[in-house]
């Protein structure tokens, strides 16, 4: 039986992945961050909470890092573990370094000193590409982050490079580009309009403040890339991978698909707060999979349209759940509302 340790497992990318894995027949480890609040609902939301051993890792640690691999010993290692909200690390640029950027480094010399043999995947982000001119980008497209969570992602990707090339190890990057799902945060804007457009359907909201809705993003479907991620350890050699749709689209797109399924118009409910306007903001993303197509025989099966109709339709599902009185593993019921959450000023002075 192969064992897998997946680092981030309480997030939307290692519940999946967790699951998907599971179904392989792996013994499935899971790190995560002790904190006064446990962070368990994606895995209980997908009933595999009590299939999964966890052990508690904190990526500043060393020493927790290195004991995490010596208890699980694991075949593959999947690092989805970071602060992954890209408006958040404006706010907290030093701990998104440390956590994202330099705790990679500390997995790779774990690996490198002790099991030197572990096959390891890093989610690294179309974040990295930045704010570019390219029509769409590629494993060989020029890197320009935009903020401090992808000037981090960067650092990790380009020492999986190194650690690959100078110490010989089986390590790959992932160069995800967005990817969504029912479980994915409510800090995330495609989850924030999901889960209001299914309030204001029910009558339990009745307005959204967004950022910039001109943005344009390449959206896939979480389970669908979790399996790439897979795929990629599978292969004879190491390699960096695009994983996207070939697809770009704006926020304002996906506010029209979003409430039209609930048969409103979006102009009606969407205002413009500059709070949520980032100090340096990337206007294109659109990724290449063709390498992973040809290599790893993979390619996206649910694209937009249906992607932020499963989303809507399961915020929907969820909260006519909870005027019921059900009760189910779920995080938006006990979520403050954004507009309460004070922060700095978003928007750089001139």
């Amino acid at each position: 039986m192969k064992r897998a340790l997946i680092t981030g497992i309480t997030g939307q990318d290692g519940a999946y992945l967790a699951d998907f894995l599971l179904k392989k027949g792996y013994k499935v480890y899971g790190t995560f961050r002790r904190v006064s609040t446990p962070n368990f609902w994606r895995l209980q939301y997908l009933n595999i909470f009590d299939k999964i051993e966890l052990i508690s890792v904190d990526l500043l640690d060393s020493f927790s890092i290195i004991e995490s691999i010596k208890i699980s010993r694991p075949n593959e290692i999947y690092n989805l573990a970071a602060q992954s909200f890209v408006g958040a690390s404006f706010e907290q640029p030093i701990a998104s370094g440390e956590i994202t950027g330099l705790g990679v480094t500390k997995i790779l010399e774990a690996i490198r000193n002790i099991a030197p043999d572990v096959r390891f995947y890093q989610a690294s982000s179309s974040e990295i590409f930045g704010d570019n001119t390219f029509s769409e980008q590629s494993e060989t497209t020029h890197f320009n982050p935009s903020s401090p969570y992808a000037a981090a992602k960067l650092y990790a990707h380009n020492m999986v490079k190194i650690y690959r090339n100078g110490y010989g190890l089986y390590a790959c990057n992932g160069i995800l580009f967005n990817h969504e799902s029912p479980l994915r945060g409510l800090e995330f804007v495609t989850r924030k309009i999901t889960n209001s457009v299914a309030k204001i359907r029910l009558g339990l909201e009745n307005n959204l403040e967004l950022g910039n809705l001109d943005s344009r993003r390449d959206w896939g479907y979480a389970p669908e890339y979790v399996e790439a991620m897979w795929l990629m350890l599978q292969q004879d050699k190491p390699d960096d991978y695009v994983i996207a749709t070939n697809e770009t689209h704006s926020i304002k797109e996906f506010l029209n698909i979003a409430f039209d399924f609930i048969g409103l118009n979006w102009e009606n409910y969407i205002s413009v707060n500059e709070k949520f306007i980032r100090p340096v903001d990337v206007r294109h993303l659109k990724g290449n999979y063709t390498k992973s197509s040809e290599n790893l025989g993979w390619k996206p099966n649910i694209h937009f349209k249906d992607l932020v109709e499963i989303m809507v339709k399961s915020d929907l599902e969820r909260w006519i759940k909870w005027q019921k009185g059900e009760h189910f593993a779920w995080d938006a019921w006990n979520y403050p509302n954004e507009k309460r959450i004070l922060s700095r000023k978003l928007k750089l002075e001139r």
